[in-house]
């Protein structure tokens, strides 16, 4: 699949496992529940390693190891499920994660700029036609009002910064 990282069409070095795949050289994303039953085996690869939740699975469950990963792929099962937004923000600001934190699944381009401002900063995308719009929702939206979990500064600290007339 595409992928989508710092605004532009990024190469994914990222191998994803499911749980009955073999284990592959380079670095690899697995399951939580293969995380947790060949921890320590996964561990002793010393490669990169990722980690990838389903939305009933919170970032709390692996918060005690979120130093040994790389990146956590957070999964959109179907648009209305937001639950992975709460998720990405709970990895950047309560657990302090700066590893790369990613969507998967049903990630749509209207949801890119909320997704960015949680703490998402790659994305997978189903259709690599689509990517041109993406590239293009990067830029659409230049001020924020609020914080968020990205590095945009919000409208107030601008104002704040900027010189008297």
């Amino acid at each position: 699949m595409p992928l989508i990282k710092e605004g532009v069409l990024a190469e994914d070095s990222w191998q994803s496992l499911a749980d009955e795949d073999e284990l592959r050289e380079g670095p690899i994303v697995v399951t939580l529940e293969r995380w947790q039953s060949e921890r320590d085996s996964l561990l002793a690869r010393n490669t990169p390693l990722g980690v990838r939740l389903r939305s009933d699975q919170s970032p709390a469950l692996v918060a005690e190891d979120l130093e040994r990963f790389g990146l956590v792929a957070l999964e959109f099962p179907k648009f209305n499920d937001g639950r992975a937004y709460s998720y990405a923000r709970l990895l950047r600001d309560r657990y302090g994660f700066k590893g790369e934190v990613r969507a998967v699944g049903g990630v749509f381009r209207d949801q890119f700029l909320l997704m960015q401002r949680c703490g998402f900063d790659a994305f997978e995308v189903a259709d690599k036609a689509a990517v041109e719009a993406w590239e293009k929702a990067i830029s659409e939206i230049s001020v924020t009002y609020q914080p968020g979990a990205d590095a945009r500064r919000p409208a107030l600290a601008l104002r704040r910064n900027r010189p008297a007339a």
